[in-house]
C-alpha cells in the first residue's frame, strides 16, 4: 500500500451532500462527473450501473499527494440505492474524522449551520489523545463524521 487515495461515501442526493461537505465543512470541490460506463459497470458490480460522483479535498491538500482529493460522494442513480439504517456501532458502518484547531469554535460554526451533534465536544481523559477534544456529528445521509482536535503534543 503506498498511501490513501479518497474515502467514498454512498449519498441519496450528490447535490445536497456536496453543498454540505463543501459549505459546512469548507472542502473544495475538485471534480464532478457521470460515469454510467462497462468500467463502472464492473467495478460496482452492477449491470448497467449509472453514477454522479463528486470529488472534494481538504482546502490545502498539498500537491505531492497521490491523489487530487480526499472525499468521493456517489449518488448511484441506476441502480437506485435505498437508505439503510445502521448504529455506529454494527459491522459495516464507518466514521471520518476531521482533524480541526479549535473543536469549540468548529462546533459553533457547524451548530450555526444546523449541522447534528450526537454531543458537544468531549474532552479526552485517556488514551493517545489524551488533552484533546472530540465530538461525532452526522452528514446529510447519516454518516458519522468527527471533529477531533489532537493535544498540544500531538499534532499528527
Amino acid at each position: 500500500m503506498l498511501a490513501i487515495w479518497h474515502v467514498g461515501l454512498h449519498v441519496a442526493e450528490l447535490d445536497r451532500s456536496t453543498a454540505f461537505y463543501r459549505d459546512a465543512l469548507g472542502l473544495r470541490l475538485v471534480h464532478t462527473q457521470e460515469q454510467g460506463n462497462a468500467y463502472t459497470a464492473a467495478l460496482v458490480g452492477f449491470p448497467g450501473a449509472r453514477l454522479r460522483i463528486a470529488q472534494l479535498a481538504l482546502p490545502d491538500r498539498p500537491a505531492s499527494s497521490p491523489s487530487s482529493h480526499d472525499v468521493e460522494l456517489v449518488e448511484y442513480v441506476v441502480p437506485r440505492g435505498l437508505p439503510s439504517p445502521a448504529r455506529r456501532c454494527d459491522p459495516g458502518t464507518a466514521h471520518l474524522a476531521f482533524a480541526v484547531a479549535d473543536i469549540d469554535a468548529t462546533y459553533q460554526r457547524l451548530r450555526s449551520y444546523g449541522v447534528r451533534f450526537v454531543s458537544a465536544p468531549n474532552r479526552i481523559t485517556a488514551g493517545v489523545n489524551l488533552g484533546g477534544a472530540a465530538c461525532y456529528f452526522l452528514d446529510p445521509d447519516d454518516h458519522t463524521l468527527e471533529l477531533v482536535q489532537p493535544p498540544p503534543a500531538r499534532k499528527e
